[in-house]
């Protein structure tokens, strides 16, 4: 289907999915870095990560649900 004939519908499905896996996907490769054998890292820098994390999910939700948010950089430090 091109994309002149493309519901506002059918373009939020396509995109949706397509962005929704590669957000999974990102997740599993940060994953990988849980190998202690290749990496080393504190509980503080989990916490930190899934903070962030989280923290970007409730607002993306928000944005969703008409509440809006600001986005942020991550960083470790």
């Amino acid at each position: 289907m091109s994309k002149g004939t493309e519901t506002k519908r059918e373009c939020f499905v396509r995109l949706a999915e397509t962005r929704t896996n590669k957000i999974l996907d990102m997740l599993r490769l940060l994953g990988n870095c849980s190998s202690k054998s290749n990496y080393e890292y504190t509980e503080e820098d989990v916490k930190k990560i899934f903070g962030a994390i989280e923290k970007e999910v409730k607002n993306t939700k928000n944005r969703f649900l008409g509440i809006d948010s600001s986005a942020e950089k991550f960083t470790l430090d």
